[in-house]
């Protein structure tokens, strides 16, 4: 079969590296192969590895911060098969950091164990990237970097290829199957966590070419970005290692509000510093890491001390100033447990996709292992007969909250709309459809996003094409939070605050009138 991979991130190239032993693989990258979340992540990975861990346990974990809402048989998958993808990447060369003969396992919120495997300090990210790049490099992947894939080709409801962009034109290429490992869109927000790549495309074609999506209005904020310009990541470690939050007045005020204090749930952190900022007239809260000392935070979190001094702030000396930041979607296209879509031939994995594992607001660190775990579990059933309610499993004793079907702005008239502006619809979600929501800004997000298109098709450029997914993808998920009325984990609705058991069904998402065959 012939396998065509979107992404470089860790799906993509765990799904291109397990693919080769048995297809033709074509790798698409729109950026060079190392470019992608997975190289910024910090954090670590969530697995079970310590004898005084259990699987049980870290399934527990991960369902207590789904916030009710987690899909019980991917949560399964990914606790039970973690710790054999961990030795994956051994054997692909990740080399762990230990402490003695034994792993150095690091604590984050909502864990009940310190299982959070890191390498290279707050590196982790880029060792998983470098070494999965290189083994890469050596299968017979064909691999295309600086391609930005426009368009999946469906004949007859199932997919034939994808419709390529690079410097030479467009071109198209023909698949068996697509594997979307593409990521998620951060670059939805003003102020994200996230590098510049990470615009959505592998959502926007699946939603053109006619797949559902679902829980769009699960947008995780991690709660300590560095208040600086392009939002540095603070990993949620350093308050794992002891670190505090305080208020301008040096208190501390998360103990009042979750009895983990620093290590609830991250939708109750990010919306506790928010919190707290509006009562501080918007200033930043700060992170207080000084008491860990300056040998242990060089040596455990390198890259964040380096990039701290870099503007002038010295992690054991003086508080940190860090504010919320969009850092990860909960949602996606809608797959089952082993990537499949509503489109046969058509598997999504990684944060691009949604399988219910992390519900409506994902435990830390579990992200990197969804992606290994569930790339593995798509080239697994490769070729193999496609169920004919593949993503449907997770709501079909529930039923759907709603079903929505939004137009894509492309087919808006030119005479009445006008071209998108990245930077303002960056502003607007952030300002109306970003940690705190309401009925009244919601529907004027609607209307301001109803008043723009793309850039005409003939003249796109990269950016372009960029622009066309994010707005796109923001018309969805604004629609998805309107439809929404409760506060559940990462979607929080001022004007309905509290959580209703009878709403933890999903929400999915799909073009209107979209014609498969194109």
């Amino acid at each position: 079969m012939k396998i065509v991979v979107i992404g470089s991130g860790i799906a993509g190239l765990v799904a291109a590296v397990e693919a080769s032993r048995n297809h033709d693989v074509v790798l698409v990258t729109k950026s060079n192969l190392a470019e992608s979340n997975t190289h910024y992540a910090q954090g670590g990975i969530a697995a079970v590895t310590s004898k005084n861990d259990t699987v049980a346990e870290h399934i527990a974990d991960t369902l207590s911060a789904g916030a009710n809402y987690c899909f019980e048989p991917a949560v399964e998958a990914l606790c039970i098969e973690g710790p054999n993808r961990i030795n994956d990447l051994i054997q692909f060369g990740v080399d762990f950091d230990k402490a003695g003969s034994d792993f150095a396992l690091g604590l984050e919120a909502a864990h009940s164990h310190a299982r959070i495997l890191h390498a290279g300090g707050d590196t982790t990210g880029a060792e998983v990237s470098n070494a999965l790049v290189e083994t890469v490099r050596k299968t017979a992947t064909h691999i295309h970097e600086h391609t930005f894939v426009v368009d999946l080709e469906i004949q007859s409801g199932v997919v034939t290829g994808v419709h390529l962009l690079d410097a030479s034109g467009k071109h198209f290429v023909e698949a068996d199957a697509v594997i979307l490992a593409s990521g998620g869109a951060g670059q939805l927000y003003r102020h994200t966590t996230n590098p510049s790549v990470t615009t959505g495309d592998g959502l926007a074609v699946a939603l053109r070419a006619g797949a559902e999506l679902i829980d769009l209005e699960f947008y995780q904020f991690h709660p300590t970005a560095l208040a600086v310009p392009g939002s540095f990541l603070i990993s949620e470690a350093v308050r794992g290692e002891g670190a505090n939050l305080i208020n301008n007045r040096g208190e501390r005020f998360m103990q009042k509000l979750h009895p983990l204090a620093e290590l609830a749930p991250r939708d109750i952190v990010a919306r506790g510093i928010q919190a707290e900022m509006m009562l501080q007239g918007g200033e930043p809260v700060l992170l207080d890491a000084t008491a860990l000392g300056a040998e242990f935070l060089e040596k455990r979190f390198p890259s964040i001390t380096k990039t701290c001094k870099a503007y002038g702030l010295d992690l054991a000396k003086t508080p940190i100033p860090v504010t919320p930041a969009a850092h990860y979607w909960m949602g996606g296209v809608a797959t089952d447990t082993y990537g499949r879509t509503s489109i046969p031939g058509l598997y999504a994995v990684g944060e691009v996709a949604c399988n219910g594992a992390h519900g409506a607001n994902r435990l830390a660190s579990n992200s990197l292992l969804e992606s290994i775990v569930f790339s593995h579990r798509a080239v697994e059933v490769l070729g193999k007969p496609w169920p004919s309610n593949a993503p449907e499993t997770r709501w079909h004793d529930s039923g759907r909250l709603a079903e929505l079907e939004i137009d894509d702005p492309a087919t808006r008239p030119l005479d009445t709309t006008e071209v998108v502006d990245r930077v303002e619809l960056q502003t607007l979600m952030w300002d109306n459809v970003g940690l705190a929501r309401t009925r009244k800004d919601l529907l004027a997000t609607r209307e301001r996003l109803n008043s723009w298109r793309p850039a005409a098709e003939g003249h796109r450029l990269f950016p372009d094409w960029e622009d066309a997914n994010l707005l796109l993808l923001a018309t969805a998920v604004t629609e998805a939070a309107l439809a929404r009325i409760e506060s559940r984990g990462g979607h929080y609705r001022l004007d309905y605050p509290t959580t209703q058991p009878n709403m933890a069904k999903p929400i999915t998402v799909s073009r209107k009138a979209a014609n498969a065959d194109h």
